[in-house]
């Protein structure tokens, strides 16, 4: 079993962000697999969507974030070992070309430990303030997957879709994984599971522990992945999966890790991203439970 953790980002944590290369060594010399970052970009105060889709609230602790790009270069200078992922980035907010330059960047100082994922988000708001349609974000996301080929694997590099369009340009510098970093990829829908099955190199689900762990749910949104992916041509085996475990306020490191044993047991699932924003406040305690959590895991 395969264990990461997310970088102090939300809530509370993100007022402690300057120890971010510490939180980041502590970890990974615990044993961690990874370090990981969400994305949030803004918190309406009156949102017209909820969390997830769903209602019309989003919780407080999603109203201070930290730069996701910042904090995985941070801990991409500390680190030598864990891999570096996004779970998720709301990818169609940015241009296609920035957030190349700057995943790039952030692979070549790891040296080839980033794992990128993207998700095309719930927020009405959030496209608002980037100045993008919220309702062609699933366009925007399948043109983004194409541009992104074109800047990683050639040089010169340009790209002309419906929406998006880059014009020839010097492309030399690329990452240090190749031909380039893998798509993991989020969502719910049946497009965006299709999406993973056609494109994507890795799946993003999540769980909440307690309160919203479905096994059956996840066994049959795999096995819609699979079936899709065989249709396509595509190897299923060759989609990976990492398991977001956000942790609800009041859960323990043994419940997490009980959780954790059973989820792998019903599905498969071997490897899982840890957020503890709703249950830790400062980063020392997220560093405390980093460090029970993985050694509970490790001892099965």
């Amino acid at each position: 079993m395969r264990i990461g953790f997310a970088l102090p980002q939300f809530h509370r944590q993100a007022y402690g962000i300057a120890r971010t290369a510490e939180f980041a060594r502590e970890v990974e010399r615990a044993g961690a697999a990874g370090l990981w970052v969400g994305d949030r970009n803004l918190a309406a105060v009156r949102p017209r969507v909820g969390y997830g889709g769903q209602g019309t609230t989003v919780p407080a602790e999603l109203n201070p974030a930290a730069d996701p790009f910042v904090l995985l270069g941070i801990a991409a200078s500390a680190t030598e070992r864990v891999l570096l992922g996004c779970h998720v980035l709301v990818a169609p907010l940015y241009p296609p070309v920035p957030l190349a330059r700057s995943l790039t960047s952030i692979d070549l100082i790891s040296g080839g430990r980033l794992l990128p994922g993207f998700g095309v988000g719930w927020s009405p708001e959030e496209y608002e303030a980037a100045g993008q349609d919220f309702t062609t974000r699933g366009a925007r996301m399948d043109e983004l997957l194409d541009a992104l080929e074109a800047i990683w694997t050639t040089d010169p590099a340009e790209y002309h879709g419906e929406i998006l369009s880059i014009p020839s340009h010097h492309a030399p510098l690329k990452p240090g994984r190749r031909p380039r970093p893998p798509f993991y990829l989020g969502g719910r829908s049946e497009r965006a599971l299709r999406r993973i099955a056609e494109r994507g190199d890795g799946w993003l689900p999540l769980c909440a522990v307690p309160s919203r762990v479905d096994t059956d749910e996840l066994v049959a949104q795999r096995a819609f992945i699979d079936r899709r992916a065989r249709e396509a041509g595509r190897d299923p085996s060759a989609i990976d999966t990492v398991l977001r475990v956000n942790v609800d306020a009041g859960a323990s490191p043994d419940r997490v890790a009980a959780a954790v044993r059973t989820i792998h047991e019903r599905t498969g699932i071997d490897h899982v991203m840890v957020d503890t924003m709703y249950a830790v406040e400062t980063v020392d305690g997220a560093v405390e439970w980093a460090l029970e959590l993985t050694g509970l895991v490790a001892r099965g």
